[in-house]
């Protein structure tokens, strides 16, 4: 069965079109901080094979048509040199999902990982087996660990827009990830006591029971909102403040969730854009529930929605 076999809208036959590949991806590497102190070379080279790596291994049983792969980016940002090979870095993933019936693509995961430290050198392979996720060095191992554990993430938060709970394999395999991370001095972000915000609470949040709620959020937002507001907008923007309430009510219900403000990441400008023209009363239900699952932005829905 094709991964999108539910999107009617899909306008290719998949059969004759279909790649293996599911990702695509680009990789930016930022190293202004250290190029006095390494050879440039290496993170040129560093990001081609990072870039191959991602957009060429094929990551789920499912086969993929070129209108299909999954927009995405990673950036990394070295910030030191910890000896020689070893880099401390900051790391951003961001995905996008297209919205049916538009030009419009939405920002699905928006991940800043502050803690991704790993070990390359140049002509090194860059490789990953999920059935030994912790290689035979740890500080090499954990750059592919790292990188393949949001490709996971992002494969699972896109299918389970599309269909309710689809993206569960992939979420498993993220949680494989975590529970056979590589273990060495500096790496962090595995654990759950790395911080508030680290890998082990994100894929937590996406894969316990006392969580599922959040992947019909997930499902309702894309597929019975976005994807029907060219259709039916009205009804679609109502789906769309159901799932923000939802998401209210499993913030509240899970005082350290991490998931709920991942997803709204990025989605002010959205969000504004779709209640602006609602009556007053819907206008203060959005304000009210971003009261409190989206602190950081309520300012701006005040004074666009108020």
């Amino acid at each position: 069965m094709l991964r999108k076999y539910f999107l009617l809208f899909i306008l290719i036959t998949i059969a004759g079109k279909a790649t293996s590949q599911e990702l695509a991806a680009t990789v930016s590497i930022q190293s202004s901080k250290v190029e006095n102190q390494v050879d440039p070379k290496t993170f040129v080279q560093l990001q081609t094979q990072l870039k191959d790596f991602l957009n060429q291994r094929k990551w789920s049983p499912d086969a993929f048509g070129n209108e299909e792969k999954i927009d995405c980016s990673f950036y990394i940002t070295i910030e030191s040199v910890l000896s020689p090979g070893v880099y401390e870095a900051k790391l951003s993933v961001v995905s996008n999902r297209p919205v049916y019936n538009s030009n419009y693509s939405t920002p699905i995961l928006n991940m800043q990982d502050p803690n991704f430290t790993f070990k390359y050198q140049l002509s090194q392979p860059i490789e990953f087996n999920e059935n030994k996720v912790q290689g035979t060095d740890a500080l090499e191992a954990n750059l592919t660990a790292t990188l393949a554990y949001y490709v996971y993430v992002i494969l699972g938060l896109d299918y389970d827009s599309y269909a309710l709970k689809a993206g569960s394999p992939f979420f498993a395999k993220a949680l494989n990830v975590v529970y056979n991370a590589p273990e060495a001095s500096g790496i962090n972000g595995w654990k759950s006591y790395d911080g508030q915000r680290n890998r082990y609470i994100l894929i937590d949040n996406l894969t316990k029971s006392s969580m599922d709620k959040i992947h019909e959020v997930i499902y309702s937002y894309y597929r019975e909102g976005l994807d029907q507001m060219s259709a039916k907008f009205i009804p679609a923007r109502t789906i769309i403040l159901n799932a923000l309430i939802s998401m209210q009510e499993v913030q509240e219900a899970n005082t350290n969730t991490m998931i709920v403000p991942i997803l709204l990441q990025g989605k002010s400008i959205e969000l504004m854009g779709i209640f602006e023209n609602a009556d007053k009363e819907m206008k203060k239900q959005v304000v009210n529930t971003m009261a409190v699952i989206d602190v950081a932005n309520l300012n701006k829905y005040k004074e666009k929605l108020e």
